[in-house]
C-alpha cells in the first residue's frame, strides 16, 4: 500500500447488526471507523432472522454476553432514537417429552446462575401462558425478560447511529484482500482502493471464512439456508416467542406472524469447496443434527470452484456473485410451515401468507460464536461464527469488541469465544442447532 491510501484506525468488514454495533460503539468512544459491506447494508441474515432476543437456550459460554445484550436492547429505542419494535414479552420453549424438559431443567439450571429468570413450566402453566393453543405439551422452558425485535428496522437504526457518532460506512465496497506486515494485519483492499488501518473486524457472517483465508487464517464455518414466512395481519395471539418443536413463531407488532420450520430436511446445506473443510470438527455436530440438514448440490460449487481459480475475474472480485444475492425459498417447507400454524392455530380460519424469504445462517462446530483478537495476526479480529444467535447476541457482542479494542479488555468474559480454541480442541459439546 502507498503512504496516499485512505486511513482509519478500525475498519469493520460487514454491514450486519454485529458490525454496524461495533462501528456504533467504536464510533461513540471517538474511535476512526471505516465500516466496509458488499452490497446493502443489512441485507443478508440480520435482516433476514426470526427477530428473537433471547437468553435462553444458549450456550454455558454464550451467557454472559446474552445477558449484556438483553440490557442493551431494553434501552436500545432510546439510545438509538429509533422504533425497533421492541417487546420485551417473553420466550417460551415447548417441551414434547420428559427427555425435553430433563434438558430443558439443565438449561434453566445454567440461566438462573449467571441470574437470567428463566424457569421449567408444567403443562398447566404452559396451556395458562397459551390458552388459545392446541397442542399437548409436556410442560416449558420461560424466560419472562426476553423479547422480540424487528430486525431490518433494528439494523438499520444501528447504521443510522454509526453515522451519527461519525463513523462512515460504504456499501457496495467488497474487501478483495487483506494486508498484513510483521505479524500484525495492515489494511484490505477493495475495488475502490486500498485502506490502512491499525485494526480490522471481520464481521461478515457467512462469508469469515473466506475473508479470513485472505489473511491466512483457517477458521471452521458452515452454511445452511432456512426458509421463513410471515402471515398477513391476524388478530393478537401472543407476544411471546415460541419454539414449538418443530415450528418457530413470533408475532410482529402488525400482526403478522413469523414462521420457521425446524424439522428434518428442512436446513439445507449447498455444498461448496468450504464443506470439504475441518471434517473432524464438525462430524460430531453433523451427527447431532443428521437429519436436520439436506444437502444441495448446484450453482454455489460452480461459483465457488472459480473464484478459487489463479488470475479469474471470480477469484479478483470473490463476492460479486453475491451482491444483492436473493437465497433460493423451499416453497415445500413455507406450505408446511404454514399448515402446522394452522392446526395449532384452528380458530383463525383463512390464514394467508404476506411474505416469504430465505436466509443463510453460519455455524461454529460447537456452535459458540468467534469474538475477539486473533492471537497470531495482531490487530485482528473476528465477530462472526453466531450459529443462529447473532440478531439477539449482536449488540453485546459490538459493545465488548468496541471495549476490547479501544481499551483492551472486556467487562465480559469472552475467552470461551476465542479463536484459538479450535487448534485447542476446547470445544463445548456437540448439541441441537436449533
Amino acid at each position: 500500500m502507498s503512504a496516499n491510501d485512505a486511513a482509519a484506525e478500525v475498519i469493520v468488514i460487514g454491514g450486519g447488526i454485529v458490525g454496524l454495533s461495533t462501528a456504533y460503539f467504536l464510533a461513540k468512544r471517538g474511535v476512526r471507523v471505516i465500516l466496509l459491506e458488499k452490497g446493502r447494508l443489512a441485507w443478508e441474515q440480520s435482516s433476514r432472522n426470526l427477530g428473537f432476543v433471547r437468553q435462553q437456550g444458549r450456550d454455558p459460554a454464550e451467557l454472559p454476553m446474552a445477558v449484556q445484550s438483553n440490557r442493551i436492547w431494553c434501552g436500545l429505542e432510546q439510545e438509538l432514537d429509533a422504533d425497533i419494535e421492541w417487546c420485551q414479552g417473553g420466550n417460551l420453549g415447548l417441551a414434547q417429552n420428559e427427555d425435553d424438559l430433563d434438558r430443558y431443567a439443565e438449561g434453566a439450571k445454567a440461566a438462573q446462575a449467571v441470574g437470567i429468570d428463566t424457569r421449567v413450566l408444567t403443562a398447566g402453566q404452559v396451556v395458562e401462558l397459551l390458552p388459545n393453543m392446541q397442542g399437548r405439551y409436556a410442560g416449558g422452558l420461560y424466560t419472562a425478560s426476553d423479547g422480540q425485535a424487528d430486525p431490518l428496522k433494528a439494523t438499520l437504526a444501528f447504521a443510522k447511529g454509526a453515522r451519527a457518532a461519525g463513523a462512515e460506512l460504504r456499501e457496495y465496497c467488497a474487501v478483495n484482500a487483506i494486508y498484513t506486515t510483521a505479524g500484525r494485519v495492515s489494511g484490505v483492499a477493495t475495488a475502490a482502493g486500498d485502506l490502512r488501518a491499525d485494526a480490522v473486524v471481520c464481521a461478515a457472517g457467512a462469508h469469515s471464512g473466506f475473508l479470513g483465508r485472505m489473511a491466512g487464517l483457517r477458521l471452521p464455518q458452515r452454511s445452511m439456508r432456512a426458509a421463513v414466512a410471515v402471515t398477513a395481519p391476524l388478530p393478537r395471539l401472543t407476544q411471546l416467542g415460541i419454539w414449538a418443536a418443530p415450528l418457530v413463531l413470533r408475532q410482529a407488532r402488525d400482526g403478522g406472524v413469523v414462521l420457521m420450520q425446524a424439522s428434518a430436511g428442512t436446513a439445507e446445506h449447498d455444498v461448496t469447496l468450504e464443506s470439504l473443510r475441518h471434517i473432524d470438527l464438525f462430524l460430531p455436530i453433523f451427527l447431532h443434527n443428521r437429519d436436520l440438514f439436506r444437502l444441495r448440490i448446484g450453482m454455489p460449487l460452480v461459483r465457488d470452484l472459480l473464484r478459487h481459480l489463479p488470475g479469474s475475474a471470480a477469484a479478483r472480485r470473490p463476492f460479486a456473485h453475491l451482491v444483492d444475492a436473493e437465497p433460493p425459498v423451499n416453497l415445500k417447507t413455507v406450505q408446511s410451515s404454514l399448515a402446522m400454524f394452522k392446526r395449532q392455530f384452528p380458530q383463525l380460519g383463512q390464514v394467508d401468507l404476506a411474505r416469504t424469504w430465505a436466509g443463510v445462517i453460519d455455524a461454529t462446530p460447537d456452535l459458540v460464536p468467534v469474538l475477539g483478537e486473533v492471537a497470531a495476526l495482531r490487530g485482528f479480529f473476528f465477530a462472526t461464527g453466531f450459529s443462529g444467535h447473532g440478531f439477539g447476541l449482536g449488540p453485546g457482542a459490538g459493545h465488548a469488541l468496541a471495549e476490547l479494542i479501544a481499551q483492551g479488555r472486556t467487562a465480559v468474559d469472552i475467552r470461551a469465544m476465542r479463536y484459538e480454541r479450535f487448534a485447542e480442541g476446547d470445544l463445548s459439546s456437540a448439541r441441537k442447532i436449533l
